[in-house]
């Protein structure tokens, strides 16, 4: 029998593995603080990112609250007391003002749908910017009612500090131009006032109407400039000019150019009369108007003004009867009664037997 052969091979020495081509790591181990030093980071980071996202969404909302302040739509509730009316000059009529009292009525039924506009000065207070007759309503309800909890504070768009003067005059404009019911006299009165204040630039009324009423048609800036010719003269003189249709008053600026002594005529007829009612003062207008022809015009004509009282010119007193207590004004050539009464249902006679009454305890 044959012996095998055996042949002796030296192989080199290599690690097992299983599977084949697989090696099998070993788990590392990390020291506890280095396992604390690990999560901290992880969640440092985490907070990072957080932190990064709060300040971006607080960037974004403070962008948003100054674009709507810049747009006075920050709305606060503002204490009638804190809010002046002396940074801008407005024209506003002397006598009665019927639109007030029909604010007045509304903002009971159905409260304010239009905040005044305002803008904080350095001392805390506010300057009204837009809406004198709310604001004017605001203050009467309060006074009347004396309900601080429901008229002592008034809803206001919050505009930012430091609008130079004619941006300011010109949103009030804007506003009021908006009004159907707004006079060609308040408008020029607001030209003249505007020139007139020292803090804006312009000092000439025809210029500043292409200014501060350039949202107004070209036809409707030649009128105002002809009012303003018409209350540059008697604007001191005149109690009721929103009541100056815009026909008498063209026609009394044409006079007016041509013989300026007519103004003269128009102040002395005015002058002591107390007691003439809008038309009234229109009508001696438009004589005044009609005097521009080629005759000589006369001197506009008035009823002779009652002697004056040398009393107050103006009193007021409460007087308490079956009725309920009255509210009572009388000044020179009137004399108001306010009670909760609707003195329309009183018959004629009675209520008229009863004024000649009163007036025959008074003589």
């Amino acid at each position: 029998m044959k012996k095998r052969r055996t042949f002796e091979i030296d192989l080199p020495e290599e690690p097992q593995t299983f599977p084949a081509g697989k090696v099998e790591e070993a788990p590392i181990r990390r020291s506890p603080m280095a396992a604390a030093i690990t999560e901290n980071a992880g969640s440092l980071r985490e907070r990072q990112a957080v932190e990064a996202e709060i300040r971006a969404e607080n960037d974004r909302l403070a962008a948003e609250h100054v674009r709507m302040k810049q747009l006075g739509l920050i709305v606060d509730l503002v204490p009638l007391d804190m809010v002046d009316a002396v940074k801008l000059a407005r024209d506003r009529a002397k006598g009665d003002d019927q639109e007030l009292e029909e604010l007045k009525v509304s903002l009971r039924d159905i409260g304010l749908s239009n905040p005044i506009r305002v803008e904080p000065r350095e001392d805390g207070r506010y300057e009204l910017v837009q809406g004198f007759r709310r604001l004017s309503a605001y203050r009467a309800l309060l006074e009347e009612t004396g309900d601080a909890e429901t008229w002592g504070r008034i809803p206001a768009g919050i505009l930012p500090r430091g609008e130079d003067v004619e941006g300011l005059y010109r949103r009030m404009v804007d506003e009021n131009l908006v009004r159907k019911d707004i006079s060609f006299a308040e408008m020029a009165q607001m030209a003249l006032h505007y020139a007139a204040d020292p803090g804006t630039r312009e000092t000439d009324p025809d210029r500043v109407v292409a200014e501060l009423f350039r949202s107004a048609g070209y036809q409707k800036r030649s009128y105002i400039r002809q009012f303003i010719r018409l209350m540059a003269r008697l604007g001191e003189d005149l109690r009721y000019p929103q009541h100056i249709p815009r026909a008498v008053g063209l026609k009394l600026a044409a006079v007016l150019e041509d013989r300026p002594e007519v103004a003269a005529q128009i102040r002395t007829a005015l002058r002591g009369w107390e007691t003439r009612s809008a038309s009234d003062e229109v009508e001696l207008l438009r004589r005044a108007a009609g005097a521009g022809g080629e005759e000589t015009p006369a001197t506009p004509a008035a009823p002779a003004p009652p002697p004056r009282s040398a009393g107050k010119a103006r009193t007021t007193f409460q007087v308490t009867s079956t009725l309920g207590t009255a509210k009572c004004t009388a000044a020179n050539g009137r004399l108001e009664l306010r009670l909760d009464c609707d003195f329309s249902t009183v018959d004629r006679r009675r209520l008229e037997a009863a004024v000649a009454q009163m007036l025959a305890d008074l003589t």
